[in-house]
């Protein structure tokens, strides 16, 4: 089989499985089913080992990378089930959101995303907001001027997402409704910094900054990737013949990007750890990184890497809470030459430093 018709064959499969996802989440928000005693600690289980680090122990949100409160009223009472369960599985791209569904490369299966998203709406025991499916009309050109005036400084000039979510990102704008966005600008987040503007703007201003950001959309057509294969422990090392790199490190911990670019370059001998999801190290990651997750638990953290002089050094999106926690537990093993990206995965993307896809071409 071609790599073209293989390519094919599991695009139309991740297609099946997205309409069967998205079916049985609407299935499931209709039924509205009470989660069984064993389901709902299998996902406070899940979220504690895979959503804390982000959103807080206790969902209270801004534990790393700006997450969302997830106890927030304006939030989950407007977030319909099939929202907050495909924002689960299929993550946001191009945030630190990653997918966490394991036909996407991360670590939950159906059920387990389905479970968790009506454990955190049960959880978060607000009553159901029902919102209009109508399309709001607004003026674009004034709504960009507002958004810049209101909504950039947090959202970012292009809705990017500074300290506050991407607003133009596809796979939010898939699902998000006009009415669910206007809502979030009248009315704000509680227990987050998004403040209401209901008695700051007019509605036609409300109107047109909601089509604004809707205009932002393009469509989710999420690329489907064949998932590689997960390095040997052979390979862990990258450059196992070169020479020690020279780092210096901040707080005794973090290395600068520049440097780690500038020893991959020079071919030094060092292992990279991918510390995100699964799922993001599949979609793309620094050359010769390991895919080694936060959710990893200690006893299995060390398995395969060098315990010797070989320096260590952990990434992340955050840009340090994951990697902070994969370190953590590496020096708490006796490794002693570890550290952590400084500035994060999307800031080394920025700065034009090399990345790779999972899958090899």
């Amino acid at each position: 089989m071609t790599r073209s018709t293989k390519s094919a064959r599991f695009a139309g499969q991740f297609y099946i499985l997205l309409l069967f996802f998205l079916a049985n989440v609407a299935q499931a928000q209709t039924r509205n089913a009470p989660l069984t005693k064993i389901d709902a600690q299998r996902a406070e289980q899940n979220y504690q080992k895979y959503c804390a680090l982000c959103h807080g122990a206790d969902r209270e949100g801004n534990a790393a990378d700006y997450a969302p409160s997830l106890k927030s009223r304006s939030l989950m009472s407007t977030m319909p089930l099939n929202f907050l369960a495909s924002s689960i599985g299929f993550g946001r791209p191009n945030t630190a959101m990653a997918p966490y569904l394991a036909d996407t490369g991360g670590p939950m299966s159906m059920k387990d995303i389905f479970t968790l998203a009506i454990w955190l709406k049960y959880k978060a025991g607000h009553e159901t907001i029902e919102l209009s499916m109508e399309p709001i009309e607004g003026d674009l050109n004034t709504g960009a001027t507002l958004f810049v005036q209101k909504c950039s400084e947090c959202h970012g000039s292009k809705a990017e997402g500074v300290t506050a979510p991407a607003l133009a990102n596809p796979a939010f704008l898939a699902f998000a409704t006009d009415a669910y966005i206007k809502y979030a600008i009248e009315n704000g987040r509680e227990e987050t910094e998004m403040k209401a503007f209901k008695t700051q703007l007019s509605q036609q201003q409300i109107n047109d900054l909601t089509a604004y950001i809707r205009s932002l959309t393009s469509g989710w057509s999420p690329e489907p990737k064949e998932l590689s294969p997960y390095p040997e422990p052979k390979d862990y090392v990258t450059n196992p013949t070169g020479k020690n790199p020279t780092f210096t490190l901040k707080q005794e911990r973090y290395v600068p990007m520049e440097q780690v670019a500038k020893a991959i370059q020079e071919n030094n001998k060092l292992v990279l750890l991918d510390t995100r999801t699964s799922s993001e190290w599949h979609n793309a990651h620094i050359p010769g990184a390991i895919p080694i997750p936060y959710y990893i638990s200690e006893d299995k953290v060390a398995a395969g890497l060098p315990k010797d002089d070989t320096w260590i050094i952990a990434y992340c999106s955050c840009p340090h809470a994951a990697s902070d926690k994969v370190i953590n537990m590496l020096r708490k093993k006796g490794f002693k030459n570890t550290a952590v990206i400084d500035e994060g995965f999307f800031n080394w993307i920025n700065a034009g430093y090399p990345i790779i896809g999972g899958q090899p071409e």
